[in-house]
């Protein structure tokens, strides 16, 4: 079979340059009559800024599931052919950016497990904190050898949850949930469903966002809010922190695993969320605006033009020039068709670097003053390039502003930033990255200027990447990591594990053997 491009669009504009890598994207619906693995497709569509390392969507018809999965973005992994086997009235699916284990399809999601009455398909936004003690909990609930997903090399916390909630033989799946999902610690949005019902829960700090959707004939849950307008659902509410919905054919009802207290990550405002969705009441884009606003009170510049770095740049870049009286211009174009692919550039292209993804409009820049806004600096590579990019081309200053206070730590919920060591702000004072970027100048929004612009109480946020502060309790530093799973002494077993109601096929077959 041909190798196909794996689609993966990053923030990065520098070839091998890493950024931070979002979250991923959960959806589902229980719609009686509608095709719901098209309207699984669309709201993936919909969240692929979430994750674009691989995709998968399981439905049923009230008797067996089909599930297929692959690397990709969405548009890759799915065709006519595959959605329409992809046939019912219940489905879940996903998008993936790794952030607990490696990019392999044997991580990609929905995973599989085998329940008392049939089966679970299950799809997870987050990251657990707990994954060891997880681990311990399977070996010591279930045997030493690995189950399900875990016997077929799934090295993910997803399959950790999966193990969990498959696991039980003596009580249904919505009640197995309420027993386990108070067990787990960190950042979650799960969406899963068996046979008859769908089911979404969200973590007691609310640290990613879900939310519920209603369509004429069923419900929806997803990541954000775009992805309910897009199959033309209304926005009913957020999913509550601590909250397990379930929608079968007696409606919807709702339980409460775990008391509320709210950390919602702050990074969802300044870059990983879509400017046209919500989070807690307030719009994303009028958050990231007056980020700007606040930016430019608080480091002014005389310039010419403000410019933003496409895309995550431009709401911020927007309230900057709003704020100060400086004119907004677009003085980068961006080549929105450049991601990733099997097709390595030559040396002389990657001497080129930022350029095979941004190439600045000289006639507008030339001779200017420039204040660029960017969303974040992670390692300064992209930032130091496009600063000499932008003086070859005629700049006459550049002055750099950043809408996020300097990124000095990792995040153990779901974002997957450079490790510690590379943070370019974790050695180096705002005055010595300047120099290092060759910036004229050097301004970071501060954390409270932040935390302002989005209008949730400072209690209610989780700035860990930024103060160091870690609103969930981690657990020690040898019991944490990317590859914790891959690294366990939990023996393998046999994955012959009772997926009776799996239809094998077009779609089903693919759920448990590569393609």
């Amino acid at each position: 079979m041909a190798l196909r491009g794996d689609g993966l669009l990053t923030h990065d504009l520098l070839p091998g340059e890493k950024g931070p890598q979002d979250a991923c994207g959960v959806f589902g619906v229980w719609a009686p009559g509608e095709e719901v693995s098209k309207l699984t497709y669309f709201g993936l569509y919909a969240l692929q800024h979430r994750g674009q390392e691989s995709a998968g969507i399981a439905t049923s018809n009230g008797e067996q599931l089909r599930v297929y999965k692959d690397m990709g973005l969405v548009s890759q992994v799915f065709d006519e052919t595959s959605l329409n086997a992809l046939t019912g009235y219940v489905a879940i699916g996903h998008t993936r950016y790794s952030t607990t284990g490696a990019s392999t399809w044997e991580n990609a999601q929905p995973t599989l497990g085998a329940t008392a009455g049939g089966t679970i398909a299950l799809g997870h936004n987050g990251n657990l904190t707990n994954s060891a003690e997880l681990v311990e909990l399977v070996a010591e609930r279930y045997g030493p050898l690995r189950r399900g997903e875990l016997a077929r090399g799934n090295t993910t916390d997803t399959a950790l949850i999966t193990a969990l909630l498959a696991g039980d033989p003596d009580h249904t799946l919505e009640a197995t949930a309420l027993e386990v999902l108070p067990r787990l610690r960190g950042a979650f949005c799960l969406v899963f469903m068996d046979e008859r019902t769908l089911y979404a829960a969200r973590d007691p700090h609310g640290v990613r966002p879900l939310v519920l959707g209603r369509l004429e004939r069923g419900w929806v849950v997803a990541s954000e809010i775009p992805a309910l307008d897009i199959v033309g659902a209304s926005f009913v509410r957020e999913v509550e922190p601590g909250e397990l919905i379930a929608i079968d054919a007696d409606g919807l009802r709702t339980t409460r695993f775990a008391p509320v207290e709210r950390a919602g990550c702050v990074f969802e405002y300044v870059y990983l969320a879509r400017p046209d969705t919500s989070i807690a009441g307030r719009s994303v884009h009028a958050a990231r605006v007056a980020m700007g606003r606040r930016l430019a009170r608080e480091h002014p510049v005389d310039a010419d033009l403000v410019i933003p770095v496409p895309e995550s740049g431009t709401p911020a870049a927007v309230g900057y020039a709003a704020e100060s009286g400086i004119p907004f211009g677009q003085g980068l174009t961006k080549n929105a068709y450049v991601g990733r692919t099997f097709i390595q550039p030559s040396q002389t292209l990657r001497q080129l670097g930022i350029r095979l993804k941004l190439n600045p409009l000289r006639e507008v820049i030339r001779g200017k003053r420039l204040v660029v806004v960017d969303d974040s600096i992670v390692r300064g590579n992209t930032q130091r390039a496009l600063i000499r990019m932008l003086r070859e081309a005629g700049a006459a200053e550049v002055h750099v502003r950043i809408s996020s206070p300097p990124v000095k730590w990792p995040c153990f919920y779901g974002i997957d930033f450079a490790s510690r060591a590379e943070l370019i702000a974790n050695g180096l004072g705002v005055d010595e990255i300047a120099a290092s970027l060759q910036a004229d100048s050097l301004g970071y929004i501060s954390t409270e200027g932040m935390i302002a612009a989005t209008e949730q109480p400072a209690s209610q946020l989780c700035t860990a990447c930024f103060t160091g502060h870690y609103p969930i309790e981690l657990p020690p530093a040898n019991r944490l990591g990317k590859y914790l799973l891959e690294q366990s002494e939990l023996p393998l077993g046999s994955p012959e594990d009772g997926l009776t109601t799996l239809v094998t096929g077009v779609g089903g077959a693919g759920a448990l053997d590569h393609p």
